[in-house]
C-alpha cells in the first residue's frame, strides 16, 4: 500500500531531506508540502526545492488547505508549530511522525493527549542505527551501570539550538530507565567548578557544536579497568529521513495510539 506523505518544515534543512526521502522510497508518495505562513516559497514546487526534480505538488504556508491530500504527515518543526498540527489532524484523522524537539513538560503533555484520536510517532531519532543503539544501552546499562561512570558525548554542526539534542536526553533516559533512575534528578549538564569527586548514580553529558556535522553520539560506560563504548555517527540526514517516511507508512494502518521508532522497527 502507498503512503500518501505530507512534509511540513518543508523549506527547512531536514525538511527537504524529508521531502527527498519520501520521493525516493518505496510505498510512499509525496502529495503535500507545508511551509510557514507568508513564506515566499509558498506556490513553488516541493521537488525543486529539494534539489529532486519536478514533483507537481505545490508549497502551500496552511496545513488545512491540503488537509485531504494526505495520510500521514511528517513534522520536524517547532513545538508549537507541531501542536497546531497536531490538533488539526487530529480534527481530521490523519497520523503523524514527529521528529520535533525542545517541548516543555506541558507542551509534551499537550501533544501527547492527541494519541487517543489519531496515531502519533514520536522519536527523538528515526534512523535504524539509532533506534538499535537504544536498544543496545538497555543491556549495556543493566551489565555495566552499577560499577561505570556513565557519559554522553554528543556533536552537532553549528546551526544546531538545543542542546543536549534529543537522541542524547534519549539515550540517557533509556539508561535511566533500565536502572531505575529518574533522567531530571541525576542528570548532570556542566562541571565547571565542581570539586567534589563524581557521583556514581550521575550521568553526565557533553555538547559539541560546530561545522557540518551531521550527528554523533557516544555513551561510555566507564568502569575501573575497563569501558565499553556504544557510538552511532551519521554521514548524511537521508538516514533520518528515509526512517521517517517508514514510519508514516507503518502508522498510517494504525488507528490511535503512541508508539515510537522501536515500535516500528518491531525491536522493543
Amino acid at each position: 500500500m502507498t503512503t500518501r506523505i505530507a512534509v511540513t518544515g518543508a523549506a527547512g534543512r531536514m525538511g527537504k531531506i524529508l521531502i527527498e526521502a519520501a520521493v525516493k522510497a518505496d510505498n510512499a508518495e509525496l502529495t503535500a508540502a507545508i511551509v510557514r505562513p507568508g513564506s515566499s516559497l509558498t506556490g513553488a514546487d516541493a521537488g525543486e526545492l529539494a534539489g529532486v526534480g519536478k514533483q507537481g505538488v505545490t508549497i502551500v504556508d496552511n496545513l488545512a488547505d491540503v488537509i485531504d491530500e494526505f495520510d500521514a504527515i511528517i513534522d520536524f518543526t517547532t513545538p508549537q508549530a507541531t501542536l497546531d498540527n497536531a490538533k488539526l489532524c487530529a480534527e481530521y484523522g490523519k497520523a503523524m511522525v514527529i521528529g520535533t524537539t525542545g517541548f516543555s513538560d506541558a507542551e509534551k503533555d499537550a501533544l501527547l493527549a492527541y494519541q487517543n484520536k489519531i496515531p502519533l510517532c514520536l522519536a527523538a531519532n528515526y534512523s535504524t542505527g539509532v533506534n538499535l543503539c537504544f536498544k543496545l544501552l538497555e543491556t549495556a546499562a543493566r551489565v555495566m551501570a552499577a560499577e561505570s561512570d556513565i557519559e554522553i558525548v554528543e556533536a552537532h554542526h553549528r546551526h544546531k539550538v538545543d542542546s543536549p539534542s534529543g537522541t542524547a536526553l534519549r539515550m540517557g533516559e533509556v539508561i535511566a530507565d533500565t536502572t531505575g533512575r529518574n533522567l531530571k534528578d541525576v542528570a548532570v549538564y556542566g562541571r565547571e567548578g565542581i570539586s567534589e569527586p563524581r557521583d556514581r548514580d550521575t550521568i553526565g553529558f557533553a555538547t559539541v557544536r560546530g561545522g557540518d556535522v551531521v550527528g554523533e553520539h557516544t555513551v561510555m560506560f566507564l568502569a575501573d579497568g575497563e569501558r565499553v563504548e556504544i557510538t552511532h555517527k551519521a554521514s548524511s540526514r537521508l538516514a533520518f529521513g528515509y526512517g521517517a517516511v517508514r514510519a508514516a507508512g507503518w502508522l498510517f494502518t494504525k488507528d490511535s495510539g503512541l508508539f515510537d521508532m522501536q515500535d516500528v522497527l518491531d525491536i522493543k
